[in-house]
């Protein structure tokens, strides 16, 4: 009966030939740009990808019920089945059509451009820049005709996760490139998992002060759904100090249909709380335990304290712990905030 992992293992071994060669060509761009740079050139391209893919797909079932191309161009048919609406310039066939094309650049910026327009939820999210003069055109060519190789959005890899598969395996591999600032983006998945196990977030809302590129909630919807929940059990919260990478996180959620409110803006939970009157159920987070001056001393008298004494100037982590009880009351199921997040620290430490 060896058929059945024979099959997975080639399957697995074709999932990683796949990855790794995506990692291969974008790595390409790093003589270019800095990983940070080139961080946001590969993921908006994934992002361009997956939603064009669902509209090409819903496009095809529109056509199918309706026996005609006119509902195929009437935008409510996409926005009704949670699929983004992407204008002609945006959809990925004319993207990759001039991929070879020293203007490349110049049309991805426009697409994207367009897709905000089009999307207003997206106004000033999606990356641009990929005609900047130190984005080699021809190598930037060469990643999406590779990217084109890929179904992102289609009914069958979805239910393959192939998307999130992608995602997850650039999120850690650009962490990795960027060393010690890559934890302040994204946390490895094997923590995430074993976090989001603990609390057991079955639904209600949920924060996480500093939720880099959202990996939290992803994860938080995936535990629901595997114990028979469903997206929008949860109430998603969050808040993200890094401008690019509170953009990764909402292009991260976007294309999982994850609704989240992290601000109108990117912002430091200590000195702009952008959701002061929440209630949280549950807090999830992986502290930036590691920044030295966090400006502790300007926040003497902020009412979050009120848990226990102050904390120190230094470093961010017990500023952390003390905000989490402030956000209550939360679920008494598995530790309490406070001590997660300590577990969290020590996990990261060691």
């Amino acid at each position: 009966m060896p058929r059945g992992p024979a099959k997975k293992a080639k399957s697995e071994d074709t999932n990683q030939s796949l990855e790794s060669k995506l990692w291969a060509t974008a790595d390409k761009l790093r003589g270019h740009l800095d990983a940070a740079d080139y961080k946001q050139v590969v993921l908006g391209l994934i992002f361009l990808k997956y939603i064009s893919d669902r509209f090409a797909q819903r496009h095809a079932e529109i056509i199918r019920e309706e026996a005609g191309t006119y509902a195929a161009e009437d935008r409510d048919e996409y926005t009704a089945e949670g699929v983004f609406w992407v204008p002609l310039s945006g959809r990925w066939d004319r993207v990759q059509a001039a991929a070879k094309q020293p203007d490349i650049g110049k049309r991805i910026d426009e697409a994207m451009t367009e897709i905000e327009r089009e999307n207003p939820h997206l106004k000033n999210i999606l990356p641009k820049g990929y005609a900047r003069p130190t984005l080699d055109q021809r190598r930037l060519g060469e990643l999406v005709d590779l990217i084109g190789t890929i179904g992102l959005g289609t009914a069958e890899h979805q239910a393959r996760d192939t998307l999130g598969r992608v995602y997850e395996y650039f999120l850690g591999r650009f962490a990795s490139a960027e060393g010690k600032r890559g934890g302040e983006f994204y946390t490895p998945a094997s923590v995430v998992r074993t976090l989001v196990t603990m609390l057991a977030p079955y639904k209600g809302r949920i924060y996480d002060p500093c939720c880099g590129s959202g990996g939290m909630f992803v994860q938080s919807e995936k535990f629901i759904e595997a114990h028979g929940g469903k997206v929008g059990d949860i109430s998603v919260y969050g808040e993200e100090s890094n401008p690019n990478t509170w953009k990764l996180a909402l292009m991260n959620l976007a294309i999982r249909g994850i609704e989240a409110d992290l601000g109108l803006e990117a912002a430091d939970t200590f000195h702009k709380d952008l959701h002061p009157d929440l209630r949280a159920d549950y807090i999830l987070a992986n502290p930036p335990f590691n920044i030295s001056d966090w400006g502790g001393d300007l926040l003497r008298d902020d009412k979050r304290w009120q848990y226990g004494a102050h904390p120190p100037a230094t470093p961010t982590s017990p500023g952390c712990t003390a905000h989490g009880p402030s956000l209550g009351p939360l679920r008494h199921r598995g530790l309490r905030a406070g001590e997660r997040i300590h577990v969290l620290q020590h996990q990261r430490r060691g």
